[in-house]
């Protein structure tokens, strides 16, 4: 009686370990079925790396369950636009004029020679604005963005789109842009110790600040400087927009200026020429779909919700000499907002 409980127990234990084998290697398969989507972007904490991070879920349901979206941070931008280049990635976050110094070869781009197909127009999700931003006890030092020629300024890290807007900011008013790269947790403390003078704030579509600059808002005052009006004027004439900004709308606290000033650049998540054009297609399609419940995620994305199409234009026109991927391409034409004057990119074989 006893052996043939224990015969029982062990068929049982087999049945048992045999499932739980067998349950065990469906779900990789089923895993191993669904195809990889990598993300780069800015690093861990960026508004970035937050935005893509947050989004991922809401995409792969989009697309059906067919892909699976992991976001790779890096440095900056920059390495994670290379980083896509290099075949390290599929999807590289970046902006107007990240996709400007890399088609001219300039700045981090400079001797740089992909080892896979180049970006190309893709996805253009959120406008972001540029300001200084100084401690309120510094506030009468600076009137103007000249004040800060030749100072120690964090202008966000080196190599992020922001950087590189005020970089061209800097230089369109003719002030000495000085760099000084601390990490970002230590923004508040950096201004309160004066190892810098003033940092770069940015909002997302008039609205959302990064972390950091949450962070750092809720540890001490702070004070915006809106460039003068012959600096707005230089700006304008280096073909530089200006856009106004409502204080309440970004800060919790008073930060100066009612009206704030920035610079605006527009930021986006752009694909290899190699993808496949179908899944590009389906990537904006769902993303189109999708608009209003991304602004849910994020109120960042309310101008892309509100004008998708008049969105993409506006990416694709401010570097019209880089080509359109042939999925975003076929989406515009269905749209009826394609220029001919655009190009399709192609993959060189």
């Amino acid at each position: 009686m006893i052996n043939r409980r224990l015969a029982l127990t062990s068929t049982a234990s087999a049945v048992a370990l045999a499932a739980a084998i067998t349950l065990s290697s469906v779900v990789p398969a089923d895993a191993q079925q669904r195809k990889s989507l990598r993300w780069t972007t800015s690093p861990v904490g960026s508004y970035g790396y937050n935005i893509a991070a947050a989004m991922t879920k809401i995409i792969e349901t989009a697309l059906g369950g067919e892909y699976t979206i992991t976001v790779q941070p890096f440095p900056s931008p920059t390495v994670a636009m290379k980083a896509v280049m290099d075949g390290n990635g599929e999807i590289a976050y970046t902006a107007d004029v990240g996709m400007t110094q890399f088609s001219e070869r300039v700045g981090g781009f400079k001797d740089y020679k992909p080892q896979k197909p180049e970006l190309a127009h893709t996805w253009y999700a959120y406008p972001m604005e540029s300001m200084m931003a100084v401690a309120a006890k510094d506030a009468d030092k600076f009137k103007c963005w000249k004040d800060f020629s030749g100072k120690p300024v964090f202008f966000t890290n080196a190599g992020f789109m922001n950087w590189l807007n005020m970089q061209r900011s800097f230089k369109a008013i003719g002030a000495d842009f000085k760099h000084v790269q601390i990490d970002l947790k230590s923004n508040a403390d950096a201004l309160q110790a004066g190892t810098i003078v003033g940092s770069t704030t940015y909002t997302t579509a008039g609205r959302s600040l990064p972390a950091y600059w949450k962070e750092t808002e809720i540890r001490m005052d702070l004070r915006v400087i809106n460039p003068c009006p012959d600096e707005v004027a230089k700006l304008k004439a280096a073909g530089l927009a200006v856009a106004e900004v409502t204080a309440k709308d970004a800060f919790a606290k008073p930060v100066g200026p009612d009206k704030l000033m920035g610079v605006p650049i527009l930021f986006g998540y752009n694909a290899r020429l190699d993808m496949p054009e179908d899944l590009v297609y389906k990537l904006v399609s769902a993303v189109y779909k999708e608009k209003d419940n991304l602004v849910k995620v994020d109120p960042g994305f309310t101008p892309m919700a509100k004008d998708f199409i008049g969105m993409q234009v506006a990416g694709i026109s401010a570097n019209p000499q880089v080509p359109v991927h042939p999925g975003l391409a076929k989406f515009l034409k269905e749209h009826k907002a394609w220029n001919d004057k655009w190009k399709i990119g192609k993959v060189s074989s």
